[in-house]
């Protein structure tokens, strides 16, 4: 249920359906849109009436969210959340790209990734310090260190660092070096993770699982958005299907699809999405097309030398033309795409 104030509604008015809420051991989440505050009452709504809080003053209208995920619909805030970073945002008329090595390897190749995608327009470095790996006998990442080398890369090239953790005990350690936490696919329903991160004051990327269904999704952002983290980024990255040509079927028309149902923007990874280099830039053409609210790719200096995730890494060069690519077809969509220059 979601009570929606008058534009002109007091903080008195405001108080007083607070307080109207939490008599009856519910509790609230509040939304301040453009034009209208949005109350939204979290428990079991049996123990109050949608009448009981429509006669108060400020109040403009009641209404029964019919989604599961309350917090995360478009019930809950008309709005696209647009999640505020260090000097642009994601969710915006801007497409931010994320870019760099599946997994952090050494100092020397991050720093010369980061320093590539940088000049090529990229705004967040992605790579993984700690690898959830399917083979336990797989490169599992440097742990802190590579933490370490990602900070190190952020002082010198001013890109954000998105990062993923794994284990509710390892939040504390990843928030105090990422700008943004990343939860991976093998952990989408990792609920014990989801709390942890909910308390934290750092953006996260909640990646769609590889068997999972929109309502699934959404219901893992749910226990973020409850938790109290309202800086939720959903990213579309693929799902397990029949075809065995790519890594995994990039489900694109999730993105309009979760748009129209939640407010949270939605960005896409084509790079694990297909598992295939060649594929990458079309579908990040085609995921901007479809609404996309930010990339995420895989580049590595030399991806037959990859630890990781080698063969759907495109080189500096591909990432460059990619890029350059981008930039005209969100302008056919009335966007643009963050340090890409259409007209050049």
């Amino acid at each position: 249920m979601i009570v929606v104030m008058k534009k002109d509604a007091q903080e008195r008015d405001l108080d007083r359906v607070v307080s109207r809420i939490r008599d009856v051991g519910l509790d609230v989440h509040l939304s301040e849109g453009v034009e209208h505050t949005i109350v939204g009452v979290v428990g079991d709504v049996r123990h109050i009436r949608p009448e009981d809080l429509q006669v108060l003053s400020g109040v403009l209208r009641v209404v029964r969210i019919m989604h599961p995920f309350k917090l995360a619909s478009r019930e809950f805030r008309e709005e696209t959340s647009e999640i505020q970073l260090n000097g642009f945002s994601i969710g915006g008329r801007e497409i931010p790209v994320m870019a760099g090595p599946c997994a952090v390897e050494n100092r020397e190749t991050l720093m010369e990734t980061a320093r590539g995608v940088r000049a090529r327009g990229a705004k967040v470095l992605r790579g993984g310090a700690f690898k959830p790996r399917t083979s336990p006998y797989s490169f599992q990442g440097l742990g802190e260190e590579g933490l370490e080398f990602m900070a190190e890369a952020r002082e010198e090239t001013g890109l954000l660092v998105v990062t993923e953790v794994l284990s509710p005990g390892d939040v504390e350690l990843v928030s105090s070096y990422a700008d943004i936490l990343q939860i991976g696919a093998r952990n989408m329903q990792n609920y014990s993770l989801l709390h942890e991160v909910g308390a934290v004051d750092k953006p996260v990327l909640l990646k769609r699982g590889m068997m999972a269904s929109v309502e699934e999704w959404l219901m893992s952002a749910e226990y973020v958005l409850s938790g109290g983290n309202q800086r939720v980024i959903l990213c579309e990255r693929g799902i397990r299907t029949f075809e065995g040509y790519t890594r995994n079927t990039l489900d694109l028309s999730a993105v309009p699809l979760v748009k129209g149902l939640s407010h949270l923007p939605v960005v896409v990874d084509p790079s694990h999405g297909t598992g295939r280099s060649d594929l990458v830039p079309a579908m990040a053409r085609a995921a901007v097309a479809a609404g996309a609210d930010g990339l995420l790719i895989e580049v590595h200096p030399r991806p037959e030398e990859a630890l990781s995730d080698g063969p759907q890494s495109l080189t500096m060069e591909e990432f460059e033309a990619m890029m350059k690519s981008l930039g005209p077809i969100a302008e056919a969509v009335d966007r643009s795409v963050a340090g890409v220059d259409s007209t050049a």
